[in-house]
């Protein structure tokens, strides 16, 4: 079914306004728990101007590959320096300077109200928006220690508890989000996509000796419709670690608001949130899995076969 146009404030995400102005707030002035985010000149680093214009513009490039943004950084600042969008301290899993200090995802440029679909079948265990740190964001839990996370999304297309198939359209992208809409247009607008492994951000794309999470090594492609997959085996959460890991939280407010979360799996999934965007509201970080799970190539392309082919990595 074709999905009617995103508005302007679905597209950025600016609603509620006093609640957008709050968050904007955090990101300049810091709030409990959480410093204030960190920029300098080489932060200019990160704007790829000439691809942020032609994807506002809805252009697509011809072969119908996705561009790379910015790449995971395998070499991050200290936690408890807070986020930081420099580059002083940056390596991608080609050894090379595609992404900035505490970036810990992979980001698809694409125009916003492109399909944005499950990479894999699993649960969906969180949506939820928070301005300073990703806009809209949709989170899929697969089972064996591994989520997903889409962030800057426009519109959600499905609720917390669905089940998704692989394939299947989760959401709209947009360009949600504090850097989306005071760089526009110079921030390229894409799809940040979180992969989380045993409770940590990992990337899904191998440096040499490791497995790639993408079922086609580092040349991710959409569903292909030949995986045997019906669903994800459901997690295994440990309830004492996940008590463990919301008593560990600094903060008491969201420590209470973590507690008074009913279901396990979704107070586990509010965890791995607070954990993996605001770490620095946590003493310790605990693990909320019974078991801990390897590496394996589970992930296709979270966009459709009828959009894009593949993917392609700046020289």
């Amino acid at each position: 079914m074709t999905q009617p146009a995103l508005s302007w404030a679905e597209t950025f995400g600016i609603t509620p306004l006093s609640t957008r102005l709050a968050e904007m707030a955090v990101t300049f002035r810091g709030a409990e728990g959480v410093p204030p985010s960190r920029f300098d000149a080489s932060s200019l680093g990160i704007f790829q101007p000439g691809l942020a214009l032609r994807t506002w513009l809805g252009r697509r490039r011809a072969d119908r590959r996705v561009p790379i943004y910015n790449l995971f950084n395998r070499t991050p600042t200290p936690i408890a320096d807070g986020w930081s969008v420099r580059k002083t301290q940056v390596r991608d899993f080609r050894g090379g300077t595609l992404t900035y200090d505490s970036h810990n995802g992979t980001d698809f440029a694409v125009p916003p109200g492109t399909i944005v679909v499950a990479a894999a079948p699993g649960r969906v265990l969180r949506v939820s928006s928070e301005f300073n740190r990703g806009g809209l964001k949709l989170f899929v839990d697969h089972g064996r220690g591994l989520v997903t996370t889409s962030n800057h999304l426009g519109r959600a297309l499905v609720r917390e508890g669905d089940l998704v198939r692989r394939g299947q359209p989760v959401a709209l992208s947009g360009a949600s989000g504090i850097d989306m809409l005071l760089m526009f247009p110079w921030n390229v607008p894409h799809v940040h996509f979180n992969v989380w492994l045993n409770g940590e951000p990992v990337d899904p794309f191998a440096e040499p000796g490791e497995v790639s999470l993408w079922r086609r090594q580092n040349d991710p492609v959409p569903d292909d419709g030949a995986a045997d997959d019906d669903g994800a085996t459901p997690t295994a959460w440990d309830a004492a670690a996940v008590d463990a890991a919301v008593t560990a939280c600094d903060v008491a407010a969201v420590r209470d608001a973590l507690r008074a979360i009913e279901r396990l799996e979704l107070r586990a999934m509010a965890v791995l949130f607070q954990m993996s965007y605001y770490p620095t509201r946590f003493a310790t970080r605990v693990t909320p899995y019974a078991a801990s799970f390897p590496r394996e190539p589970r992930l296709d392309l979270p966009f459709r076969a009828a959009d894009v082919v593949g993917i392609v990595l700046p020289k």
